[in-house]
C-alpha cells in the first residue's frame, strides 16, 4: 500500500489510468522481441512467452535508471528511497507532484547488467564484438576506439 508523502495521493498504477513506470522501449529492446516474435524456434505460445519474458527482462537489466531519495527535514539523517524511475525527469516530476514539503534528491541507478557486462563482456548492441566489452573500456585511438584495456587480445573496438 501506497504511503503518499505529506498527504499526498497515490500514484496511479497499472490498469488504473496509466503505468507507474513510464517506459519508452529503445531501439535494442525492440530488436530483441521482434527476433523472438518472428521466430520459429518455439514450438507453442507458452515456450514463446517465456522467451520474451526473460528477453525484456534481460534488456532491461541493461538500463540506467532513477531513484529518489526524500526526508522531511535538511537535518533529518534519514532518506526513503523510492524508485526506479525511467528517467531523471520523470524521477522530478514525482517527486513535485507528490513530494509537497519534503526534501529530495535524484540519484542515477548505474544498471547491474552493464556492471556483470564491464568484467564478463556480453553480446549487446554498442558493445565490441571481438571482447564484448563496452566501447568506453577501449583506448581512444584518434578518432575511434583501439584496445580493450581489459582484453590484451582485443585490438581494436569493433561494433
Amino acid at each position: 500500500m501506497w504511503v503518499g508523502l505529506a498527504g499526498s495521493p497515490a500514484p496511479p498504477l497499472a490498469g488504473e489510468g496509466g503505468a507507474a513506470l513510464r517506459l519508452t522501449p529503445r531501439k535494442e529492446e525492440i530488436q530483441v522481441v521482434k527476433d523472438i516474435l518472428e521466430s520459429d524456434e518455439y514450438a507453442n505460445a507458452d515456450q514463446m512467452a517465456k522467451a520474451l519474458i526473460k528477453a525484456v527482462a534481460d534488456a532491461l537489466w541493461m538500463r540506467d535508471w532513477y531513484g529518489v531519495g526524500t526526508k522531511f527535514r535538511e537535518d533529518d539523517p534519514f532518506w526513503l528511497p523510492y524508485g526506479p524511475f525511467a528517467s531523471e525527469s520523470e524521477a522530478l516530476q514525482t517527486v513535485n507532484k507528490y513530494g509537497s514539503g519534503v526534501v529530495a534528491r535524484t540519484t542515477k541507478l548505474y544498471s547491474p547488467g552493464r556492471l556483470v557486462a564491464f568484467h564478463e563482456g556480453k553480446d549487446w548492441p554498442g558493445y565490441c564484438r571481438t571482447c564484448k566489452h563496452d566501447a568506453t573500456w577501449h583506448m581512444q585511438d584518434g578518432s575511434s576506439r583501439g584496445k580493450c584495456v581489459s582484453c590484451p587480445a582485443c585490438k581494436k573496438f569493433k561494433k
